[in-house]
């Protein structure tokens, strides 16, 4: 029988999409259920939308006048999108478009209608998965050639999280206006949720980390990671982990494939 553990530490929806995701895929490979990891879902980050009557306000005001309109997460779009009740193309006299960073979150706008109606929304985002982020939405944008001194763009996102995209949309003349839509709360640590972790064998444990500020609350609580592994998806959660103690951080691809694939290879060991 296995020994091996897999934290999935993505919020509980999420987590319970990569853990289906990744337990497909293991049946797919022939690994016989006995030999399979144990797969433990650990949501250090709580997604919790904010329901302000005045940020729908806000929010309709801003869209009024920008012309493109940026959501850094699936989170951000479904909160927003909680929040307007709206179909995105009635919200303005002419449809906005929308930079996204990855295909999770072009899954979250069809879901919602948006880039697949009759005249589609004009979506930006990286073909290239290894380009799901904020430095290759903004390589993307700059193909377009667009003035940016004479754009606006609204961009929409949790509390907190990394200003970079702001800050360098800014520096190239643009007019900002960023809005939160959502807060993350920590696991407390306290939480029943700790207590299958503490029963692990960290030294073969695989920990997928797709948040920086996940990470950095991890470290928190005092665990042996430096007898574990991690798979994070972007330099910057790598950097997180290895700060945090980390015995072994490796990175792959973003996107759930890229998690999945490397799972498998950290099985097969």
């Amino acid at each position: 029988m296995s020994t091996k553990t897999i934290v999935i530490t993505r919020p509980s929806g999420q987590a319970r999409q990569l853990s289906e995701a990744l337990q497909a895929s293991l049946l797919k490979t022939g690994i016989e259920a006995e030999c399979s990891p144990t797969i433990i879902s650990l949501p250090l980050l709580t997604i919790v939308p904010k329901d302000d009557g005045g940020l729908v306000h806000q929010i309709t005001q801003a869209l009024q006048s920008v012309d493109l309109a940026i959501f850094v997460s699936p989170n951000a779009i479904e909160c927003t999108m909680r929040l307007l009740e709206q179909s995105w193309q009635d919200l303005s006299e002419s449809p906005i478009p929308i930079g996204v960073m990855g295909g999770s979150s072009m899954s979250a706008l069809k879901n919602h209608g948006i880039g697949i109606e009759s005249t589609p929304t004009e979506v930006i985002f990286p073909r290239d998965n290894t380009s799901w982020d904020s430095e290759g939405l903004w390589s993307k944008m700059q193909t377009l050639h667009w003035d940016w001194p004479s754009k606006k763009v609204l961009i929409f996102k949790g509390e907190g999280g990394r200003d970079w995209l702001a800050e360098t949309l800014s520096n190239a003349g643009a007019r900002v206006e960023a809005i939160s839509v959502y807060a993350r709360v920590p696991l407390d640590l306290s939480s029943p949720a700790w207590n299958q972790i503490h029963e692990i064998d960290f030294a073969q444990s695989l920990w997928l980390l797709t948040s920086s500020e996940a990470v950095r609350y991890l470290g928190q609580a005092q665990l042996p990671l430096d007898l574990a592994t991690a798979i994070c998806p972007h330099r910057n959660i790598a950097d997180a982990a290895e700060q945090v103690g980390f015995g072994e951080v490796l990175i792959c691809e973003p996107g759930d494939d890229a998690l999945i694939a490397a799972s498998q290879a950290w099985i097969a060991i």
